[in-house]
């Protein structure tokens, strides 16, 4: 099964991190969530969340995704953090996928890992980001990179995530137990 890192930084989204890992989880992917820091993470709407780990324990460990939940100041954090600049670049070179949501697709414009990509984002977010292609979508995947707008769009990222990793087979099955319909 496949290996999902989810850094979380202190102002992350906190629907956005819990969708992401409850979803993923479901699927039956191995994912680990750590925190920048050893410290519970206080997430954006107040929120407490305690990550599996820290970044410094797991940064010797392959991923086959590093999903970014966005939400502020927690994607300033991520683009700030020097470990998850090389992470996410090591992870691209190595032919393995990087996802991010909300304010968090600037971290991966600040890797340089959207020029010349189709990207979605929170509203106004990579308005200033030159060298790629913005697509107002709830999801944008091209290649490696996948994107999503924001915390209503949470449910979908992660079932986007699903599909391009285990197929539409796994993606329909968690989709169902879901009842979204």
């Amino acid at each position: 099964m496949p290996r999902i890192l989810i850094p979380l930084a202190q102002g992350c989204e906190e629907l956005e991190a819990v969708t992401l890992i409850d979803l993923l989880r479901r699927a039956g992917m191995t994912v680990i969530s750590a925190g920048l820091d050893a410290m519970p993470v206080r997430a954006s709407r107040g929120v407490v969340l305690l990550p599996d780990t820290t970044l410094d324990e797991v940064l010797d460990q392959e991923f086959d995704m590093i999903v970014l939940p966005g939400g502020l100041p927690g994607a300033d954090y991520l683009n700030q953090d020097a470990r998850i600049q090389t992470l996410l670049k090591t992870t691209v070179a190595a032919g393995r996928y990087v996802a991010a949501i909300c304010a968090a697709p600037k971290v991966l414009a600040s890797a340089g890992l959207l020029a010349g990509k189709r990207a979605t984002s929170y509203p106004g977010v990579l308005n200033a980001i030159s060298g790629l292609h913005f697509v107002d979508a709830p999801v944008v995947i091209d290649g490696q990179v996948l994107t999503s707008r924001g915390p209503g769009t949470a449910m979908e990222f992660a079932l986007a995530i699903i599909e391009t990793l285990l197929g539409i087979a796994q993606r329909e099955a968690v989709e169902a137990q879901l009842v979204r319909g």
